[in-house]
């Protein structure tokens, strides 16, 4: 199962705090809109940061992405992952249309309530 780029993207009460404490452990800016979210980058390492956005902490796969979310050739469409994971008994809490193609996105969640989204951008 090809998941593709791997993120930890965290709700955040203030952006620029959690951006000046991130910057400590030699994270960068590598995305957003500085207004309420922010991807960080350092090394492999990606971490979303969202203000107001969502109120828990999400895992988050982008198939078809790298970790330099630089397209890949070959990966596995979101709803063919879905598909598998239903088949193997796992409980959706969205999903992805089935009938379409292209950009889609689905959210699990662990045995301990963590979320997980399959948020696929092409």
């Amino acid at each position: 199962m090809q998941l593709g780029a791997f993120s930890v993207s965290l709700a955040v009460k203030d952006l620029q705090a959690s951006l000046e404490f991130y910057r400590k452990f030699g994270f960068t800016v590598f995305g957003g809109n500085s207004k309420n979210w922010a991807i960080l980058k350092n090394g492999d390492h990606i971490i979303g940061l969202f203000q107001g956005m969502f109120d828990k902490n999400i895992l988050t796969f982008n198939p078809g992405w790298d970790q330099n979310a630089q397209n890949v050739d070959a990966f596995t469409d979101v709803r063919e992952l879905q598909k598998q994971l239903k088949a193997d008994g796992v409980a959706m809490l969205t999903e992805a249309d089935e009938t379409t193609a292209g950009p889609a996105s689905f959210m699990v969640a662990d045995p301990d309530g963590n979320t997980i989204l399959v948020d696929q951008h092409r």
